[in-house]
């Protein structure tokens, strides 16, 4: 039985019990337990539409809002790299979105050496309209990080502003640097 599938059905067997034994809950408890039904239902979803290059990991089987997704990417700059994402869902999603930070050194435009990442869809406001919105869902996340590492990549408005500037002055120096990055940092 695939792992998530299980994590999907210990969680959903807890959410049952909760909501049979009558507990008055604090507003916390509630808004996570919402949180949780959402992802029960989304996960799912994410893992039936997953990009063959992305790969979700969770850690716990009892919490679907703390995983890894590792990106391989076929083609492009950081082909032959493999990059972990830790993705953290708040109690408040769907409101907010998720907390998504690059675990691998990477020299990209859009993800700095710190792991931020840039994406419209994780902004919980964004001038371009394409932020966040309660109508997003996880495999919506996966499939904009995924892309970042073929045709989302935005040297014009970029995070790491010296990844975009080292692109637009030498394409070459940049490709060879991107290179070394994945033998140092992307190869584990």
């Amino acid at each position: 039985m695939n792992k998530s599938l299980q994590n999907m059905i210990t969680l959903s067997k807890k959410l049952k019990q909760q909501s049979s034994t009558g507990k008055k809950e604090n507003e916390e408890n509630k808004r996570i337990s919402i949180r949780d039904k959402l992802l029960v239902k989304e996960v799912q979803e994410m893992e039936e539409h997953l990009p063959k290059t992305c790969k979700v990991n969770f850690e716990d089987p009892n919490t679907l809002h703390k995983f890894s997704l590792i990106i391989t990417p076929e083609d492009g700059f950081w082909h032959g790299g493999k990059f972990k994402f830790t993705i953290n869902i708040p109690d408040e999603y769907n409101i907010l979105p998720p907390v998504v930070t690059c675990q691998t050194r990477i020299w990209h435009p859009n993800i700095d050496e710190e792991g931020e990442v840039c994406l419209s869809l994780l902004r919980q406001s964004s001038y371009d309209s394409l932020g966040w919105a309660p109508t997003r869902r996880l495999k919506d996340v996966i499939w904009g990080l995924n892309s970042l590492f073929a045709d989302l990549l935005n040297f014009d408005d970029p995070l790491n502003v010296d990844a975009a500037d080292h692109y637009s002055r030498n394409k070459e120096s940049f490709k060879t640097k991107v290179k070394e990055y994945i033998t140092m940092y992307a190869t584990r």
